[in-house]
């Protein structure tokens, strides 16, 4: 495993596993765009037969993802698996690219250029991706009555892929490892990783019904509280702009994953690798709590002064709105 650095929680898990080699140190210099610390790449795959790869925004992640890629193939690696996600702009020219993924794009496009034996997994999005905290896009916020609202430019009734990543993603792999590479000859697979479709109303249920509390959704533009990073902000300004396309419309929202096919193959393509999945419904009852609890939050020990379990539109008919409130769109500022 290669890790940034041994600091956190999570580094110090990692590094105390039996049978775990750690690697410590960065991919690439962050102040110098376009290098990699080629000497760390190449021992990344010193003795190894298989490899999952995970790139991130840190760094130059076009740069480092075709460096893995090339010393991938100089170590002979068997089964190279990349964490990938689409060009939406590549599928439709009316389609804009979200820049965190397209870069994710590019490197596939280099890795299939190298006939490398390769399985691309795409992942939904993840359940702990909700917080009440004010980060942008999937905060859950807190009502003085004590209930939820989830604000978010996607359709309230348009189909998302969900995936709890801490529980899910490792034993999907694992089996995909187990699976082989693709055979000889053959493309590369195509995997999407998710375990739900559910459309953000019906998220808001499985909260609700989670949480004993109202949880509501309000379909709006992505409120930036707190200072994140430049290229972020782009992704979401990216994300807002393609996911309002289709206005009221469910059926003309962009898939999330692009194309049709890979979205409807959820979740029977995850399921062929591991059925002991952790839905939204048990994540936001067993863990989003803990998660709350360790960011220092009490909520989940105060009373709810309305009480009433709010599963928000369980028994309107498809015809009505209530329950889902069109956020009024407010000032923005993109912090950097």
């Amino acid at each position: 495993a290669q890790l940034r650095n041994l600091e956190g929680i999570v580094a110090q898990e990692i590094a105390a596993l039996p049978n775990v080699s750690v690697f410590v140190g960065e991919l690439a210099p962050r102040a110098d765009k376009g290098r990699v610390n080629t000497a760390l790449i190449r021992e990344l795959f010193q003795g190894a037969q298989v490899a999952f790869i995970n790139t991130t925004f840190w760094g130059d992640e076009v740069a480092i993802g075709t460096a893995l890629a090339d010393a991938a193939k100089e170590a002979q690696i068997q089964h190279y698996i990349y964490s990938s996600m689409p060009d939406h702009s590549l599928i439709s020219p009316d389609w804009p690219a979200l820049p965190l993924w397209a870069s994710k794009a590019r490197v596939e496009s280099y890795i299939r250029s190298l006939a490398l034996p390769a399985t691309f997994v795409d992942t939904g999005i993840y359940n702990n991706n909700f917080t009440s905290l004010p980060y942008p896009l999937f905060c859950m916020a807190l009502q003085p009555d004590g209930s939820f609202t989830w604000r978010a430019p996607f359709h309230p009734d348009a189909p998302l892929p969900w995936l709890d990543a801490e529980h899910d993603v490792g034993p999907a792999v694992l089996q995909l490892l187990k699976n082989g590479p693709p055979a000889p000859g053959s493309p590369p697979n195509r995997i999407a990783l998710a375990y739900e479709r559910l459309s953000p109303r019906e998220a808001c249920r499985a909260f609700s019904r989670a949480l004993r509390r109202p949880v509501r959704y309000e379909r709006g533009p992505i409120e930036i509280a707190v200072s994140i990073p430049s290229g972020y902000a782009r992704q979401l300004r990216a994300l807002e702009q393609l996911f309002s396309l289709g206005g009221p419309d469910a059926e003309a929202q962009p898939p999330y994953f692009g194309d049709m096919a890979q979205e409807e193959s959820v979740p029977a393509a995850a399921m062929g690798l591991w059925e002991g999945y952790r839905g939204l419904e048990e994540y936001a009852r067993e863990v989003f709590p803990l998660e709350e609890a360790a960011n220092g939050l009490t909520w989940m020990h105060e009373p709810v002064e309305r009480v009433e379990r709010g599963v928000e539109g369980e028994e309107e008919s498809d015809d009505e709105e209530e329950g889902l409130m069109m956020g009024k769109r407010r000032q923005e500022e993109w912090l950097a």
